[in-house]
């Protein structure tokens, strides 16, 4: 079956020709509200047609943990009954979401709980924007936005999926519906280079984040597996070449594990890897997922992250949010998935 949400108001216009106008616009609102066919004002003979060729509410809501922090993490159910997570962040200069771009990824990041089960299916663009639609009307009134920001850091990479997450940046991002400002959205990649640059010619106002996660090509291979397709002066370069087009500044995420990445030489090699390109140093405390990495305490992180700024890199340590709740994308979803089995 075909999902409203994939479609444009324009697209959904031209979709649904047969209809009047106007029930068009009364169908995109219900997507925007995260309304299903039981809150569609429609007479009974075209409310069974659209049943028999559509979906209206792709996603729902499975679960909701609330931190004692605030934050949100849901676990969301889609149509056919596969499962993801996103999160709602409560923050003073605006409410954040979290979104998932995939169920499970197959990058293989051994710091990420997100690759536990592998792939097992891209999200569409209409199933993303539903997830942003779902936690909105759950955060406030439907008929207003009640976030600012949009960061494509749940589950999954965003540019294995860069088609449906392309078209979800035009739709989230269009007049017509959310009208979120193309600045206040971040993606976040492994660094698929060939996507970097096919994604810089877009000109897409968005904050690119690059996982990083170590300082040399050796060590990044033993935990990143796209390391071995991609160098690390290859990802720099398709970075110098995303700030020349689109004059924004990128992020590098570097999570702190013991032994592995936090060693001076590390330092070092972190300005040499940034200089001359305009960028910000995300430092982040590892969360353990059952693996064999080892976190650095935050005192430890704290002290990177000074030295970091005493060599001249611009660097801040995220804060955490959602801890006492599997606040790491992919936890409540490997656990439920345990569970089941």
């Amino acid at each position: 079956m075909k999902i409203f949400s994939d479609y444009s108001l324009t697209e959904l216009q031209q979709e649904l020709n047969w209809l009047p106008r106007f029930r068009a616009k009364q169908i995109f609102d219900c997507i925007l509200q995260a309304k299903d066919y039981n809150q569609l004002l429609i007479d009974k003979e075209n409310l069974a047609k659209l049943k028999d060729d559509y979906i209206l509410k792709p996603v729902s809501i499975l679960k909701v943990l609330t931190s004692r922090d605030g934050t949100k993490k849901y676990l969301i159910s889609l149509a056919d009954g596969n499962i993801f997570e996103s999160v709602f962040l409560h923050q003073n200069y605006g409410n954040t979401i979290c979104l998932s771009t995939q169920v499970g990824c197959r990058m293989g990041c051994k710091f990420c709980a997100s690759t536990l089960n592998g792939l097992v299916r891209n999200l569409s663009a209409g199933e993303m924007l539903s997830t942003i639609a779902l936690l909105n009307a759950d955060n406030g009134k439907a008929s207003e936005r009640n976030f600012t920001n949009i960061v494509l850091m749940g589950s999954g990479e965003p540019f294995d999926n860069y088609d449906n997450v392309v078209k979800f940046l035009r739709l989230v991002t269009d007049k017509s519906g959310f009208n979120v400002s193309e600045r206040n959205i971040s993606l976040s990649t492994c660094g698929l280079v060939d996507k970097i640059n096919e994604f810089s010619k877009l000109n897409f106002n968005i904050t690119l984040c690059v996982s990083l996660h170590a300082t040399t090509d050796e060590v990044r291979k033993t935990i990143m597996p796209i390391a071995n397709r991609y160098t690390i002066a290859e990802i720099v370069n398709a970075l110098k070449n995303y700030v020349k087009i689109n004059k924004r500044r990128v992020v590098f995420e570097y999570c702190l594990i013991k032994d592995v990445n936090n060693s001076t030489q590390d330092i070092l090699r972190l300005k040499d890897i940034t200089k001359g390109l305009n960028c910000h140093v995300n430092v982040i405390c590892l969360n353990p997922n059952g693996g064999s990495l080892k976190a650095t305490t935050r005192a430890e992180a704290v002290k990177f992250v000074e030295e970091l700024n005493k060599v001249g890199v611009s660097a801040t340590l995220r804060r955490s949010q959602g801890e006492d709740i599997a606040g790491a994308c992919g936890m409540l979803r490997a656990k439920t998935i345990n569970k089941l089995n």
